[in-house]
């Protein structure tokens, strides 16, 4: 070999691991969609932020985060979810079904991590949960049939209860099956359930106040974006009528409402945060199970009891993972 030829050689090689380097410094996008309001969009989100510097992601040194919430508006979702794409994002985090649903109908291939997902199989999301497959994956919210759970603890909490108002989202697959599944559970414990849409807030108000002129009612909020834009006008219009009701996730009760029983918010974002790590090294949405949370947590507003005039049965507070006082 000539001494020109090896010296060109040893300058290519010796440039390898620059090169190297220089490509695991480039900068990652991420596109995250919700159909939350900007308010409740920084509270929600910020567990999936925080997590992100912990496995190494910084926004503005080595990842971009673009960020579209929708504030419940269809039409800003599909919006919003051609924006992110036009983008390039090397991942996208759809936090909720229905930006789950508006970035798959924009993109087939974009690599996508959902996240607050009550039946990602039924909705036709992924094919396996075990084997999703394609280019999509994530974190189930919880099973439907939890839902027959929140009517059970209504029953505990006020035995004479015999009706029950559900507030869900009809135009969402999941407001549907939640629905559905409290339905079918409701005669096995003597209720009698009437379902109220969340659709305006003046409509929801009106249906709430006639059926609190009947006695022995009580209240099931659906998990779902709607549910948690309005939540403090349902917990107001619950202690109005003094109604006992039951909510699906922590940050309900921690507001005012008498009980939340569902999976933890922040561990799952907390989770999605680790499977956008795992996309970003280079592993395949597809090869990364759905996963179903582990561990639910009942929580109990003594204070908003209290102020119902109800004594919570002390089987109930041994039970609950938080009360609040």
């Amino acid at each position: 070999m000539q001494r020109r030829e090896f010296i060109t050689l040893l300058g290519s090689t010796a440039a390898w691991p620059l090169v190297a380097h220089a490509q695991d410094q480039r900068v990652r996008r991420i596109g995250i969609l919700t159909a939350l309001d900007e308010a409740e969009n920084k509270i929600r989100i910020d567990p999936l932020l925080q997590e992100l510097p912990r496995l190494g992601w910084s926004d503005g040194r080595n990842i971009r985060i673009d960020m579209r919430a929708a504030g419940g508006n269809s039409e800003a979702l599909r919006k919003y979810a051609t924006e992110l794409l036009a983008l390039a994002p090397d991942v996208l985090v759809a936090f909720g079904s229905a930006p789950t649903d508006h970035l798959l109908q924009a993109t087939p291939t974009a690599s996508i991590v959902f996240t607050i997902v009550v039946d990602p199989l039924g909705s036709g999301f992924v094919n396996n949960l075990a084997r999703p497959g394609g280019s999509v994956t994530g974190f189930m919210l919880f099973e439907y049939s939890l839902s027959g759970k929140w009517l059970d603890l209504l029953k505990q909490i006020a035995p004479d209860m015999r009706r029950v108002a559900v507030i869900r989202d009809p135009s969402i697959a999941s407001g549907t099956g939640q629905f559905a599944v409290i339905q079918a559970v409701a005669p096995s414990l003597g209720l009698e359930v009437t379902a109220i849409n969340i659709r305006d807030r003046a409509e929801m108000e009106r249906a709430v106040t006639a059926f609190a002129g009947f006695p022995n009612g009580g209240l099931v909020v659906t998990a779902g974006p709607l549910s948690t834009l309005h939540r403090d006008l349902m917990i107001t219009l619950a202690g109005k009528h003094k109604l006992p009701s039951v909510y699906p996730f922590r940050f309900f009760a921690t507001a005012g409402g008498l009980i939340a029983y569902g999976p933890n918010f922040d561990d799952q974002l907390r989770n999605t945060a680790g499977y956008v790590d795992r996309i970003l090294r280079g592993e395949k949405p597809g090869n990364l199970p759905v996963q179903a949370p582990t561990k639910y947590q009942l929580v109990i507003n003594l204070k908003t009891a209290k102020a119902f005039g109800i004594s919570v049965p002390r089987p109930l507070l041994e039970r609950a993972d938080e009360v609040i006082e």
